[in-house]
């Protein structure tokens, strides 16, 4: 089914169709870009797949009540139900089918392999029953030897898990099967990196209020309310353009890092604006404090993997400041496919114990203690912070192994007393962070020459 443009709940049903319309050429992708046919929901999609897995995920229900209203010609008046069963978050979501692969087949050294995997995905979709889906998966990932985190909430499902080749095309293949993703969750969707069960310490299935923490209810602020996605190329198109414009051209746009600050510390997109957060609850907040920054301005926003930005485009497109909002579909994982020496430089950082992956040899990072160039994070060797440290071999060789001078008089303290008690607390270096810093971008452009 194809949705027609404009604003949702616009439908018009023949034969359980509903026809899309198709935007101009001159109007269809910001900067001009060709890729883009159909719009809905404030949202652009270039491909059939795409605008499919948006009516099914956004607007099944609706197709299927006025369908069943109308009655179709050819085929007569939908089951009550039916369309439902095809929405991601309808009134009556598929139920959970808690079925586990045969691994029969699949020898013990073949399921176990060091050699394997990470990957990383999520999907919004309308959960009756998150602890039926906590307790499948935590029995889907042990079955297949999986290590890593799934966070389940009412609205749908996160998860990044390691294991062997294997394993994780079982564990794609038996999630593509899920009758509750289905149409909406695709073999796109799982994103990919070398890695495997050893780059998680162990396995952990939860359910949570939100898929991604941002701190706001999911009922106040909805996914469903997200900015326009972005396909990798024509992101890229845009970035292109908005780097080419220099400092004289930027002042209506602004490309948006939405992570933390030590993700974007050891790679980012040219020309962004990365707020010195640490968290992602904070983001809200940093918006909020920063309605000024975001007025009257086209944001280009990225995260990881996509999920940060589905809330986050949403929270700033409720503030009803910016021109229009739009996003990385797939966040930098999917970029970094396509453009792997393209405007994103440095590492991505993941959030497992390799830390970074890389697609290029920039180091945009610097050595904590002497400022040379570096970007491999190492916990802070002080047993009662947590915090991450660039710290050089050579300084690494010096002792200087923590994250800031108040760390290193601690630990050679608590290394000397003879309890094991491990403490956890914000060392010197995080309390002198503003939680939310006020942005002055637009004058430190200028004095860069960005």
């Amino acid at each position: 089914a194809l949705v027609t443009g404009g604003a949702c709940g616009a439908f018009q049903a023949f034969s359980l169709f509903v026809k899309a319309k198709e935007v101009p050429a001159a109007a269809r992708c910001p900067g001009g870009g060709e890729g883009v046919r159909w719009r809905c929901c404030r949202q652009a999609f270039g491909e059939l797949s795409g605008i499919h897995r948006h009516v099914a995920l956004q607007h099944g229900g609706d197709i299927g009540q006025q369908a069943a209203t109308e009655g179709s010609p050819s085929r007569g008046p939908a089951p009550a139900g039916n369309a439902d069963r095809q929405s991601g978050h309808s009134g009556s979501s598929p139920e959970i089918f808690p079925v586990l692969p045969d691994t029969s087949h699949v020898s013990h050294d073949d399921l176990t392999s060091k050699v394997g995997e990470v990957l990383l995905y999520y999907c919004y979709c309308e959960v009756k029953d998150p602890e039926k889906l906590c307790a499948w998966q935590k029995a889907l990932c042990q079955r297949l030897h999986l290590t890593g985190k799934v966070r389940v909430a009412s609205e749908g499902i996160n998860g990044t898990v390691g294991g062997s080749k294997v394993a994780t095309n079982l564990y794609i293949e038996v999630m593509l099967s899920q009758p509750l993703f289905k149409d909406i969750l695709c073999q796109d969707d799982f994103k990919s990196s070398a890695g495997g069960a050893h780059c998680f310490p162990d396995l952990r299935v939860g359910v949570f209020k939100e898929i991604v923490p941002m701190g706001i209810d999911p009922k106040i602020v909805s996914y469903k309310e997200t900015g326009i996605h972005l396909s990798p190329q024509e992101f890229h198109r845009e970035v292109e353009q908005y780097l080419s414009q220099g400092s004289q051209g930027q002042g209506d746009t602004i490309l948006l890092d939405c992570r933390n600050f030590y993700e974007s510390k050891i790679g980012h997109f040219q020309g962004c604006l990365a707020p010195d957060i640490r968290k992602f609850s904070y983001f809200p907040s940093y918006v909020d404090e920063n309605l000024e920054l975001f007025k009257d301005k086209r944001v280009l926003m990225y995260c990881t993997g996509g999920i940060r930005c589905e809330r986050g485009s949403a929270y700033l497109r409720s503030k009803a400041v910016c021109k229009e909002v739009y996003q990385l579909k797939g966040g930098i994982h999917k970029y970094l496919e396509e453009f792997p020496d393209g405007f994103y430089r440095g590492k991505l950082f993941v959030f497992d114990d390799r830390y970074a992956i890389c697609s290029n040899e920039d180091i945009v990072s610097a050595c904590r203690y002497c400022g040379t160039l570096w970007d491999q994070y190492k916990l802070c060797s002080s047993q009662h912070c947590r915090q991450l440290v660039l710290t050089c071999p050579s300084c690494h060789n010096k002792g200087l192994t923590a994250c800031c001078p108040v760390c290193q008089e601690k630990e050679l303290k608590v290394t000397s007393r003879t309890s094991r008690q491990t403490l956890k607390e914000e060392c010197e270096c995080t309390r002198r962070r503003p939680r939310v810093p006020i942005e002055r971008v637009l004058q430190r452009m200028l004095n860069t020459g960005k």
